[in-house]
């Protein structure tokens, strides 16, 4: 049975990639939600037994660990102020209305939530990079898997709503407020292709952009193997650096010192050519989904619903109340705050789908590499706001 779980926690997965190759309609949803919910029809199935729990607990360790520095190679640090100094301003009012979101809600529902800490770090994470962030964030402040269960499950149908409603009024913001101060288009400082990934990738993809089967096109399987040989050699000096620090402390400095490692891996030459590792990255991404929702307690998981869905809306609504109003004051204009909010809430990849609301190709460019900043700043971030709250 150990060995069954291990075959479809990999399986799963891979199934589901090349259905989606098959099947262009399932491309419209993200892979990670039917990865879930294959994850939460194998809790039915398979036996709650120790050796299928260490099964798990072992997959769904080393596919974030190992995830982390394969997403992270992607990203090229030197290209940040390519965002333009518009984009990044409100990258940071973006980051501080999430802060003052969380800290609002944990005050208001700490009562009635005694996780409200560890489940702010959680949303500071993914509101600020996305789903490798959570992921990294379970591990890193050792959350209970069918609260993390929770807390995905909700971020999925909040952000949903989220998008919609800036789809549907995005574009009336920008009628009504667009043209009050800010920066031209032209001054924004992006390139005319976004200014994320490296520099070896194809000029009209971003690294999350690639599809899968890019891992295993010919001219890639050596970059893929070398992704793969260096996310390793990351993980084991990661893994050897927190045993400098006490066992109590050991996890959250893995995932630290890893994502840490990865990114000073990026200025290396060689690794910004690794185009592929992103996706391999997202493919770990996708074994860990099928392993974590396999663990899920669904009775759990809806018993605790209520309260995060109340915490997690006045965390995305109440966030974009803010960022909009500070970035007024500050006259951003409203199509670069959608772009640089969606990228923080819902990740770079949904950055696109505003193309028809902002319609200035320079903004879309920009908003995406304030998300891939995201992805590299919120573990950090997740942890800071996790520790603070405790201290409230």
């Amino acid at each position: 049975m150990t060995i069954l779980a291990a075959l479809l926690f990999f399986g799963l997965p891979l199934l589901l990639v090349v259905m989606r190759r098959i099947f262009p309609v399932m491309r419209v949803v993200n892979a990670i939600i039917p990865a879930y919910v294959l994850g939460l029809a194998l809790s039915f199935i398979l036996p709650h037994t120790e050796p299928v729990a260490a099964i798990q607990d072992g997959v769904s360790s080393v596919t974030v660990a190992l995830s982390i520095p394969l997403m992270l190679f992607a990203v090229d640090v030197r290209r940040w102020f390519q965002a333009g100094r518009e984009a990044l301003a409100s990258l940071v009012i973006a980051t501080l209305s999430v802060i003052v979101a969380i800290t609002a809600g944990h005050l208001v529902l700490h009562a009635a939530l005694p996780e409200s800490a560890v489940v702010g770090g959680l949303l500071m994470g993914v509101y600020t990079g996305g789903t490798p962030n959570l992921a990294a964030l379970r591990l890193a402040l050792e959350v209970d898997t069918s609260l993390y269960l929770t807390v995905h499950t909700v971020d999925l149908m909040v952000s949903a709503l989220y998008i919609l409603v800036v789809l549907a009024f995005g574009r009336g913001l920008i009628r009504r407020f667009g043209t009050r101060g800010g920066t031209h288009a032209s001054s924004l400082g992006a390139s005319k292709q976004p200014a994320v990934g490296p520099t070896s990738a194809p000029a009209a993809a971003h690294p999350e952009e690639l599809d899968f089967d890019t891992i295993v096109a010919p001219g890639n399987r050596r970059a893929g193997a070398a992704a793969l040989g260096a996310a390793l050699g990351v993980v084991a000096l990661g893994v050897g650096i927190s045993f400098l620090v006490p066992a109590e402390q050991r996890t959250v400095v893995t995932i630290l010192s890893l994502t840490t490692l990865a990114l000073a891996a990026t200025l290396l030459p060689g690794v910004s050519r690794l185009t592929t590792s992103f996706k391999i990255g997202e493919f770990f991404i996708l074994v860990f989904s099928v392993t974590v929702g396999s663990m899920a307690e669904v009775e759990r998981i809806l018993a605790a619903s209520p309260v995060i869905i109340a915490y997690m809306t006045i965390v995305v609504f109440g966030s974009l109340t803010i960022h909009f109003l500070l970035a007024t004051l500050f006259r951003i204009r409203t199509g670069t705050i959608l772009a640089t909010s969606v990228a923080a809430v819902c990740s770079p990849p949904f950055v696109g789908m505003l193309a028809p609301v902002v319609r200035d190709p320079q903004i879309i460019a920009a908003g995406i590499t304030t998300g891939i900043i995201g992805y590299a700043v919120g573990t950090y971030l997740g942890v800071f706001t996790a520790w603070m709250l405790t201290l409230l």
